[in-house]
């Protein structure tokens, strides 16, 4: 199994193929230790093999140049002593050539004899023996780690690539990149070789995420991927932390993920094997040279200059040609203008684990005095500070150094850097002397610094956690400060959609505290209980209660809890009372919040601000919107925050929606495929609008990693399961798509108006397969997928007349009720009906918002507009329809689609001034060219009609798949018969199938 490789494959293979064909050709394959150039050359040599090639394989060894010509060697021998009819040609080459016979060890001249050789006699037997080979069968000759070669070899590699010219030899020569420093004699080798015509070049790169996921899983269920030592099928089926881990550490290196990977099982952090192979590569270097990698190991992966000097000790000269010599074995890389960074992250992790535990303390005390003495502005320095602190055991300066990193995180819009810190100085609040001096606060409300930033970050899970554990911590005394805690813990749980819950502790938090005195804290918890009752309002409390917090709020000068309880009032009027002034609540909130620096509140705001005007198809507005949200979302650190995910994701929806698929696929570039936590999956799920609609092949590698999260959420659910419905849907695999209908509607609540999608994606399924059973003859089949359907359709419509508390839907969106009208419609379709005017109406309700609408769905129900209008004779219009949605198609890369409009053209005979241009060039696409054999003598519509005929189809059912009459479909099968020559149905099938049709 290759993974990651198919397209240096297909280039080895060209070369081979061109030298087969009687042009002699080079390739040098690089890449670093582990990359997979040896599994590379082995799947070429494979596939030499079954193609009849002669295969010499030979390795060369770290042995220096005591060994001339030792690949060379290598390779005569093995082939030699194959025993096969390869071997004999081989043997019967040498032993008319006894210059290289001598070089074996079975060779008259011993293992030193070589040396005795004139070398232009050898090099010409070499090149003799390869032109005679190469008579009988093409050649592929490996010379595997010529970064070892002696110069003997090298000197032959010259002299190969610069004489073979017509023999059918295929020379493959690989070496390692990381290990060709300044001075290494291949290097200036390679470079002369690349200038030759003949010589081209295969730079082999690491695995991306999804190719190491692929890896991984191969290893896992032993399909013959290379791995580590243990072979495969030695460790459990990885999931997505482990793979993300295992990448983010093996930076895609193949042979480091596989060991990384076979060691999770046991707990180990890094293989010995590993490290022994990552430290020997440091072992080579001088004394001066190691000391500067052990200090830039403790230093980190990034190493400020002037730092790795004062620590390691050495003057400045030394340093200087001690980091010259580590550079150019490419162990750090110069990064900036005045520091490296490590090759690769490993190799710092193999050289920081081999020093000694006294050698390690020191040295991170050293890097912590001198981090001490540098002024406090600088960036970075307090979270450099902690971790050396703590690693030379010095917690009190651990501490506040973490104290400090907190705070600077937060400041410069780092949420999840932030937590990390503060979280490590509660892990050593115990540990060190008066931590409430040095943290400027108590353990608990310390604690809620970290708190804020989980939810900025996304983790509300870990905010809910920690947030429990000081519900159970705080004096029942001090009730300002559990109103407090309970308020976030109410409003975390409301974001993690554990609703019940948390309407109790809202509820609760707001009887603490009396009306009089006004405060912040009693003000913030009646804005989240405020948020809490949009969820269930049995009583009817919520718009009363949202002005009460309202009130509270503005006497307590809580502009934040002012703001959030006006955004919950305004979706509380949108919802109920159809209130067209929302959006200025909306703003009103969003002022206030912004005024305040509340931003989480804000982004809320913004959001719903929006949102309502993309609600009402106002397009333009929305964009400009969503644009202020992202701005205030990233000069804050908070795209993974609830509303900071919300807003990226209806950034992207918007382009989508507009049918700017350009800048959607720009926006959905930041999604990432790699995801670990239901947020990052939520927005990579998105990217499917466009991807599903196009049929990109990348649907499957981001489906894969979304589908081990998507059942721990409603609304990733229904954006994943639902695209993956679509795409079996457009590979014509509607079960597959049902199933994926089916998990969504478990999560129905008939509040979401997606239901109505997910209902119509369904209801397109059973259309397809009501159809298949018809035309099967099945009629029970049929009647089961028109059951299904009308339960589809009950849902749909109920969705849209849902009511809250007893009080029906104010407000459904105008997308609601498009989507509404086109579930009407392919209700129809699985009846076996094609609705004109249903149809119509889909058309019409998409076009939204003054504009265009939702492009691509008004081309998808103009696309089912069509086939209607064809069915029902109407021609002429059903061909405008069919070109508008064909050009909406083609514009927006709706491959899928475009196919699925041809089709239709094809079968429908639309009017050829509606074709566009291209299709009429393309055979079968008209008249204009006959298929080749027997079948050439049918008309085009002839062979449409004898392809249904071998799919087994009666007349009525090529008239109904073609928009003709019965008795049309009869005479078309009448003429194919006569001019076929043949009786009967079941012969002209067999023609169709022996004629590929």
């Amino acid at each position: 199994m290759l993974i990651g490789r198919a397209d240096e494959l297909r280039e080895l293979t060209a070369a081979l193929d061109r030298a087969a064909a009687g042009s002699a050709g080079v390739v040098l394959v690089s890449g670093d230790a582990g990359v997979g150039k040896s599994y590379l050359v082995g799947a070429l040599t494979r596939a030499a093999r079954e193609r009849g090639c002669a295969v010499l394989v030979g390795q060369c060894a770290e042995l220096g140049e005591s060994m001339p010509y030792l690949p060379l060697t290598d390779a005569l021998w093995t082939a030699a002593r194959a025993g096969s009819e390869e071997s004999a040609a081989v043997r019967a080459a040498l032993d008319a050539r006894p210059v290289l016979a001598r070089l074996l060890p079975d060779g008259e001249g011993g293992p030193d004899s070589a040396a005795e050789l004139g070398q232009q006699q050898l090099f010409g037997a070499a090149l003799g023996l390869l032109g005679v080979l190469g008579q009988e069968r093409p050649v592929l000759l490996v010379l595997e780690d010529l970064h070892w070669a002696d110069r003997s070899t090298r000197h032959l590699l010259t002299f190969l690539s610069r004489v073979l010219q017509r023999e059918r030899v295929c020379l493959i020569g690989t070496y390692r990149s990381d290990d060709l420093h300044r001075r290494h004699p291949l290097r200036s080798v390679v470079a002369e070789l690349l200038r030759l015509p003949n010589v081209a070049s295969v730079d082999l790169k690491p695995f991306g995420p999804g190719e190491t996921a692929e890896f991984l899983t191969a290893l896992a269920h032993g399909s013959g991927a290379p791995g580590p030592a243990g072979g495969p099928g030695s460790a459990p089926a990885p999931s997505a932390e482990v793979v993300e881990r295992v990448h983010q550490r093996s930076e895609g290196n193949p042979f480091y993920a596989g060991e990384l990977f076979a060691a999770t099982s046991t707990g180990e952090e890094l293989p010995s094997g590993l490290a022994d192979l990552l430290l020997a590569r440091v072992e080579r270097l001088s004394e001066d040279a190691q000391r500067v990698v052990r200090v830039a190991a403790v230093a980190g992966r990034r190493i400020d200059d002037e730092l790795v000097r004062q620590v390691s000790g050495l003057d400045e000269a030394a340093v200087g040609e001690a980091l010259r010599e580590v550079v150019s074995h490419q162990i750090l890389v110069p990064q900036g203008t005045a520091g490296y960074t490590f090759r690769h992250a490993l190799l710092r992790e193999a050289v920081d684990t081999d020093l000694l535990p006294g050698e390690r303390t020191r040295l991170h005390a050293d890097f912590a005095r001198r981090l001490a003495d540098m002024p406090p502005g600088r960036r970075g320095s307090a979270a450099e500070l902690a971790h050396h602190s703590l690693a030379a055991h010095d917690l009190p300066a651990a501490f506040a150094a973490s104290v400090r990193a907190g705070h600077e995180a937060d400041r410069l819009g780092a949420p999840a850097e932030a937590y990390e810190h503060y979280d490590q100085a509660l892990s050593l609040w115990d540990a060190v002397p008066d931590p409430e001096k040095t943290a400027g606060a108590d353990r608990i409300r310390f604690s809620l610094y970290a708190v804020r930033a989980y939810g900025r970050a996304g983790e509300l899970r870990r905010g809910v956690s920690r947030l429990r554990r000081l519900l159970e911590a705080v004096d029942p005394a001090d009730v300002r400060l559990g109103v407090t805690i309970r308020e976030h813990l109410a409003s975390y749980l409301g974001e993690a959609d554990e609703d019940e819950e948390a309407r109790e502790i809202a509820r609760t938090a707001v009887g603490m505290l009396p009306p009089d005195p006004p405060t912040s804290e009693r003000a913030a918890a009646m804005a989240t209980y405020a948020r809490c009752l949009m969820h269930r309002d049995r009583e009817g409390l919520l718009p009363g209660f949202a002005e009460e917090s309202i009130a509270a709020a503005r006497a307590a000068g809580a502009r934040d809890a002012e703001a959030s309880a006006l955004v919950t009032l305004g979706l509380f009027r949108e919802s109920r009372e159809a209130d067209d002034s929302v959006a200025e609540i909306f703003a009103r909130g969003r002022d206030l919040a912004l005024a305040d620096d509340n931003h989480p509140v804000a982004l809320r705001a913004m959001y719903h601000y929006a949102r309502t005007k993309f609600d009402r198809g106002d397009l333009v507005g929305a964009a400009a919107a969503v644009e202020d949200g992202i701005r205030v979302t990233m000069a804050n650190g908070l795209g993974w925050s609830t509303f900071g995910t919300t807003l990226r994701c209806l950034h992207y929806l918007i382009a989508y929606t507009k049918g700017d698929w350009q800048r959607a696929e720009r926006l959905a570039e930041d999604f990432g495929v790699q995801v670990v936590r239901p947020p990052e999956a939520q927005v990579s799920a998105y990217a499917l609008f466009h991807e599903v609609a196009r049929g990109d092949a990348s649907v499957d590698e981001r489906l894969r990693w979304i589908e081990p999260l998507w059942s721990s959420d409603a609304f990733l659910t229904y954006i994943a399961r639902g695209l993956a419905a679509e795409h079996f849907l457009w590979r014509g695999d509607p079960g597959t798509a049902l199933a994926h209908v089916e998990a969504v509607l478990e999560w129905a609540d008939l509040h979401e108006t997606g239901n109505i999608r997910i209902a119509t994606t369904g209801l397109w399924a059973h259309a397809e397969i009501a159809a298949r059973a018809r035309a099967a003859g099945d009629g029970e089949a049929a009647r089961r997928s028109e059951a299904a359907a009308d339960r589809l359709l009950e849902l749909a419509r109920r969705t849209v007349a849902a009511t809250y508390d007893g009080v029906p839907r104010a407000w459904l969106g105008f997308e609601g009720h498009a989507w509404a009208a086109r579930a009407e419609a392919e209700h129809r379709r699985v009846h076996g009906v094609h609705d004109v005017d249903l149809w119509r109406t889909s058309v019409e309700s998409f076009v939204y918002g003054g504009g265009e609408g939702f492009v691509y769905e008004v081309a998808r129900s103009r696309w089912r507009l069509a086939e209607a209008l064809a069915e029902n004779g109407e021609r002429g219009e059903a061909a405008a329809e069919w070109a508008a949605s064909l050009a909406a198609a083609e514009r927006l890369g709706a491959a899928p689609l475009a196919s699925a409009l041809k089709d239709l053209g094809r079968r429908a005979r639309l009017p050829a001034g509606a074709r566009p241009p291209a299709e009429a060039a393309r055979p079968g696409g008209t008249g204009g060219r006959a298929a080749p054999g027997a079948v050439a003598v049918l008309t085009v519509r002839e062979r449409e009609v004898l392809k249904l005929v071998a799919e087994g189809r009666n007349n009525k059912e090529i008239a109904a798949t073609l928009f003709i009459s019965p008795k049309t479909a009869s005479v078309h099968v009448s003429n194919i018969l006569a001019k076929l020559g043949v009786t009967s149905r079941t012969q002209a099938a067999a023609v169709a199938h022996r004629e590929g049709l």
